[in-house]
């Protein structure tokens, strides 16, 4: 092991040893959202769409590691913060939820959401969604230093020295929590969303959604979108090179509101169309 990567294993014990008190805090209870059996459930469907003009985000450079950050040799990398389908105008990664709901069915989150690869210099998958005192599992299936600052309900900043290194992280606050890596990857980024109830669902490619097992009743469904416009560039260090670069801001999210009337055992369809105007 040379010199550097002691250095680098160093950092991650210390940053580690300051973050296992957070993971080890006294697990919150949910008192505001009870479990319960749930009496002939409806089903909230729908799709997410754009419309109006596109607005136009910049690619960045792939600026550091192109041998694994770059393998297919596309020089730049999409930063995913709005992906809008060319056949319908869906919208991915969209997160759509029941506000306020307090009675419901056990937590049943998908347990891809309540993972993350770090794979080619991409965050994976993009959005997460994660039960309030539940674990995110994290690994870095990439050869070269990563890190994981998050910024939000959760401050950590956990490094990844190793390829296929897995850390699993205890999130105690509910709301939304930003990834970025200050290794240099400026263009790495991703949210994930800690969550009281398990009635939390993210588009797929074609901007569906689904809502399951819903007790009947009257709701308000929301359309939370991460946010896409690049409002500026900050100056950090990349803890890997030491050296100053500069790294994306973005806009706060962006969401939408309906009502809707969930009727025993009938589906219910919400359809959200999204633009750059939104509450």
């Amino acid at each position: 092991m040379n010199d550097k990567m002691k250095h680098y294993v160093v950092q991650g014990c210390c940053i580690l040893l300051l973050f296992i008190p957070i993971c080890c805090g006294r697990v919150a209870a949910q008192a505001d959202y009870t479990v319960i059996t749930v009496q002939n459930g409806g089903a909230i469907t729908g799709t997410v769409t754009w419309t109006g003009p596109v607005p136009k985000i910049p690619k960045l450079p792939i600026s550091k590691n192109p041998d694994v950050c770059d393998p297919e040799g596309m020089k730049t990398r999409d930063l995913e913060r709005l992906l809008i389908n060319p056949d319908g105008s869906g919208v991915a990664n969209t997160v759509v939820f029941l506000r306020g709901i307090t009675r419901g069915k056990a937590m049943d989150l998908p347990p891809n959401r309540m993972q993350l690869d770090q794979k080619t210099c991409r965050y994976i998958p993009h959005i997460m969604i994660i039960p309030e005192a539940g674990t995110l599992k994290i690994e870095s299936e990439d050869p070269v230093l990563h890190t994981v600052q998050m910024f939000g309900v959760a401050t950590n900043n956990i490094p990844f020295p190793f390829q296929h290194q897995f850390i699993p992280v205890t999130l105690q606050r509910n709301g939304v929590i930003e990834l970025k890596c200050n290794a240099g990857h400026v263009w790495m980024n991703a949210n994930a969303l800690v969550v009281k109830h398990p009635y939390y669902a993210v588009t797929d490619d074609h901007g569906a959604y689904k809502l399951s097992d819903v007790p009947p009743g009257e709701y308000e469904i929301v359309a939370w979108h991460e946010g896409w416009q690049v409002l500026s560039e900050a100056k950090v260090l990349d803890v890997g090179a030491q050296v100053e670069v500069k790294r994306p801001m973005y806009s706060s999210p962006a969401t939408w509101t309906k009502k809707v009337n969930v009727k025993p055992s009938e589906p219910t369809v919400v359809d959200f169309t999204i633009s750059e105007k939104h509450e």
